[in-house]
């Protein structure tokens, strides 16, 4: 049988307010919580993993040699192929997915949903004509057909150039978005969590196209500048984890400590630390014994890029509903 809730009288003036009242607001949420499901976290996966392949793809292609070749083409095609389910995942998690087209209608520059929304068209047209020039190149298109022909004339440094600001964009803007919220475990850590999503961005982004390029000699090169990519990624993520463990304190920080969002949330700083130190081991043995442990911490840093965004979208979710939470936030505690 359902418990019937009764409510006390007013506070009589004078009587002071219990601890119960002042810290848990009846057990009632005080603020409206998000409802993403794990459409949301794939999207923030996805959305990262393009993010970062383009951004790579770009700076390979404007300051790398022949030898980034094989960064730019794969980096092109892992941006476009990442991005393609983003409109569908967002589609599906929203409450009335017919009604998706009204976010179209308006451009809200203080809005940072009305911005990602853009931003996001915006990346997934730049990824297309990457891709579309990438292809052509590479013959995948035909050589005969005059549009092919046309493709092919494309300025591929002009490309290049013009992606790699919405990719940018794209690796960190999920970061932002969440910190733009009054949820306390988003807002508490509103300026960490942009840097924190685009080093996960770029470490995870380096390690698949690492994965990606396999262990031929011709790639070699490349697949040592992947790694540094990814070491320096890692390094800034590690840092920005700690820091936001560090900051979130014992009431606001609590989703980090406890439940199955706290575990994910140790694995991803886990991940991230096991990976880093992978990566440093994999320099200092042999020849022979290096490809294996870069495999490994590869892998790792992509579970890790997996359970930071899981462990962030429920672990917000739960820190909404959490009374003490949002009256810590606005009283400023800890």
């Amino acid at each position: 049988m359902a418990e019937v809730r009764t409510w006390r009288h007013r506070r009589a003036p004078g009587e002071p307010v219990s601890a119960e009242t002042r810290e848990s607001y009846y057990g009632l949420p005080v603020i409206h919580g998000p409802h993403w499901r794990w459409p949301i976290v794939f999207y923030f996966v996805l959305g990262g993993l393009a993010g970062g392949s383009a951004v790579l793809a770009a700076v390979a292609r404007l300051v790398g040699g022949h030898w980034a070749r094989p960064v730019v083409r794969a980096g092109r095609y892992l941006a476009f192929l990442a991005v393609l389910p983003g409109p569908v995942l967002l589609i599906v998690d929203l409450g009335r997915p017919e009604r998706f087209h009204h976010m179209l209608r308006v451009v809200k520059l203080r809005s940072p949903m009305s911005l990602g929304v853009w931003g996001l068209i915006g990346f997934s047209l730049s990824a297309f004509a990457n891709a579309l020039r990438q292809a052509a190149e590479d013959g995948l298109l035909g050589r005969r057909n005059r549009l092919v022909q046309l493709v092919r004339r494309l300025p591929d440094r002009g490309l290049a150039a013009a992606s790699a600001l919405p990719a940018f964009f794209l690796a960190g803007y999920t970061g932002v978005l969440l910190g733009a919220t009054a949820v306390p475990l988003w807002a508490r850590n509103a300026l960490l969590l942009g840097p924190l999503f685009l080093c996960s961005a770029l470490s995870s982004a380096a390690a698949a196209l690492s994965l990606l390029l396999g262990r031929g000699s011709d790639t070699e090169r490349a697949r040592h500048a992947l790694e540094r990519v990814e070491r320096a990624a890692l390094a800034g993520e590690a840092v920005l984890l700690e820091a936001i463990q560090r900051r979130s304190g014992p009431v606001v920080g609590r989703p980090l400590r406890e439940g199955l969002e706290g575990r994910a949330y140790t694995g991803a700083r886990a991940g991230a630390h096991c990976a880093l130190v992978l990566h440093v081991l994999a320099r200092l043995l042999p020849r022979r014994c290096r490809t294996p442990v870069a495999v490994a911490a590869s892998l790792v840093a992509l579970t890790g890029a997996f359970l930071l965004r899981a462990a962030m979208v429920f672990g917000g979710r739960r820190s909404a509903d959490d009374p003490a939470a949002t009256f810590a936030i606005t009283r400023g505690d800890r």
